[in-house]
Order: C-alpha cells, then sequence, then structure tokens
C-alpha cells in the first residue's frame, strides 16, 4: 500500500509480514516506554526491554502495559544495555534499535562503531516524515538529512538519497520526486549546493541515481508549491508535489524540521537509515505521537 498520512503508517505496519522487534536501551524511560506500550497494544511491534528490570516493571503498571507481552533484559547501566541490544539485532532476535534513558551521543557512538556490527557499509543519514494540515500541503513528505551529517558532499549526498528512496519505496511511493534543495531554481556556479544540486539530476537523468526523479537546483516554495510554480513558470514533475526535500546541510536542515514542527505544528516520525537496522533516537521534547509514529516508521523500514 502507498503511505499518503501517518495513519497509513500504522496500518502498513500492522501488515508485513514480520513483526519488527525493537531493542529498548535504558527502557527505563516514561516517554519512551509510553509510545511502545502503544505500539505494541497497536500490534506493530514487540520488544525488547533492556535495562533497569524493576523500574521498567514499575512504569509498565503505571502505563498500562502487561509486563508479560515483552521480553525483559537486566542491564547495570548503558555500557552493559548497548552490548545487550546490540548482541540481541546481531544473534537476529530484534530488527531495530531504540534510545531510553541514557545520552544522545553515547548511544550513537555505540550503533555506529564498527566493532558493533550493525554500521554495514553504507552512509547514516536521518530522516524525517512530516503531516500537516492539507490546505498546506496534500501529502506526507520526507526531508534529509536533517541531524547526522554536517555538510555532505557530492558523494554523501547522493548515498542519503539512496537511503531515502528506498525507504519510500517500501512505503508505496514507487518512484520519489526528489527536490535538491538551493536558495533558487536556478544554477549559481558561486554557491555549491546549487551545483550539487544539478550534478545530482544529472546523475539520476543518466540512471546513476535510481529509481526516483530528481530535480534541482529547486527552491523550497516551488517544491512544495503548484501555485508558486505556476506564477513563475516553471515545469517540474517534482514542481509542488515533492516527496523529499533533501537539504543542503545541516543548518539549513534544522532550521527547516523545527518550523515545521513548531510554526506549522506539522506531525513527525524520524528514524536513522543505513545501518543493517533502523535506528530510533527521538528527542527527550518530542510529542507522545511523534515517538508513536517513528516506531511505526522503523517498524517498515526494518528488515524483513
Amino acid at each position: 500500500m502507498k503511505v499518503t498520512k501517518f495513519a497509513d503508517l500504522v496500518t502498513a505496519a500492522k501488515s508485513l509480514p514480520k513483526k519488527a522487534v525493537v531493542a529498548v536501551v535504558q527502557a527505563q524511560d516514561e516517554h519512551t516506554l509510553d509510545a511502545i506500550v502503544d505500539a505494541k497494544k497497536e500490534g506493530i511491534i514487540d520488544a525488547l526491554l533492556i535495562g533497569d528490570v524493576a523500574a521498567i516493571k514499575a512504569l509498565l503498571a503505571k502505563l498500562g502495559g502487561n509486563e508479560s507481552d515483552y521480553t525483559l533484559i537486566p542491564a547495570a547501566g548503558n555500557e552493559e544495555a548497548l552490548k545487550l541490544a546490540v548482541e540481541n539485532i546481531n544473534a537476529g532476535k530484534a530488527s531495530a534499535i531504540m534510545k531510553g534513558k541514557l545520552d544522545s551521543g553515547e548511544f550513537l557512538k555505540a550503533v555506529v562503531s564498527r566493532d558493533s556490527g550493525l554500521r554495514g557499509s553504507g552512509k547514516l543519514s536521518l530522516i524525517g516524515f512530516y503531516e500537516i494540515d492539507k490546505s498546506k500541503y496534500h501529502k506526507l513528505f520526507a526531508v534529509t538529512d536533517m541531524g547526522m551529517n554536517i555538510a555532505p558532499d557530492l558523494e554523501g549526498k547522493r548515498a542519503i538519497i539512496d537511503n531515502a528512496v528506498g525507504l519510500l519505496r517500501k512505503l508505496g511511493v514507487e518512484k520519489p520526486k526528489v527536490a535538491i534543495l538551493s536558495e533558487s531554481e536556478k544554477l549559481n556556479t558561486k554557491i555549491q549546493a546549487s551545483v550539487d544540486a544539478a550534478e545530482l539530476k544529472k546523475l539520476c537523468e543518466s540512471g546513476e541515481i535510481k529509481d526516483c526523479v530528481v530535480e534541482g537546483p529547486i527552491s523550497f516554495d516551488l517544491s512544495t508549491s503548484a501555485e508558486a510554480a505556476k506564477i513563475k513558470g516553471y515545469n517540474s514533475p517534482v514542481a509542488g508535489d515533492a516527496d523529499l526535500l533533501v537539504v543542503p546541510e545541516i543548518i539549513t536542515g534544522n532550521v527547516l524540521v523545527k518550523c515545521l514542527t513548531g510554526m506549522a505544528g506539522a506531525t513527525t516520525a524520524g528514524t536513522i537509515l543505513g545501518a543493517k537496522i533502523p535506528v530510533i533516537m527521538t528527542s527527550r521534547s518530542a510529542e507522545a505521537a511523534d515517538k508513536f509514529y517513528s516506531i511505526a516508521l522503523a517498524a517498515c523500514a526494518a528488515p524483513q
């Protein structure tokens, strides 16, 4: 099925032939566990809850979760919890990993370590999906990479696109429309983002970037507004209908997605791609719905 809204994402996760198993590291975090309990009740995932078992049981009771529905794994501290999560994933007992009550840097360092066996050979990248009022944009869309790669070069951007397109295709978007953002739709050789965008479009046209339509350079308004494209006389299959916005570097991406979630009130879900399994690392300030949908997204991205 094609996912066009977050409700579809939940349906898609439920319909998978193999249910994802999420290894939650230091699961004694109320906000994280609340989302896990909801996802389990919806039939989206199973979970390994790793950490302080007594605290996890107390939270499950508070949140209305049944401890017998989960595999509880005791761990004495962050290092042991991370080690146990990695071991279970490498043993095929879990197909996604989620951060609980520990520092993001410590969590991510363990995941990306070459010694963990989770890294794989690809580039890691963060993708976020956003749903806003239909009067503003007509479908679910994604942004990448706003949190992992600071200033990717051309090859880095190509890998980031490949990661994102692979997930979008899993979500039923057969040929994603990809907008490589810059300040204008006109090539400016003095701006590296503009030069890279034009080159990425050429790589797609030559077949080196596959299974998508790439447009670039293209501005945000032309990517997301058919009316703006009409006024400017800009013709492209991506104009006003982008499935994926690729930002030039981390600052632009960070500002964009915070505007989407803050001022535009977007609901969001995100996951890190490029490892052997999806990585769920939501912000501590994320809404409960954002965490829930991030779990559903990771379930759809998990290997079958």
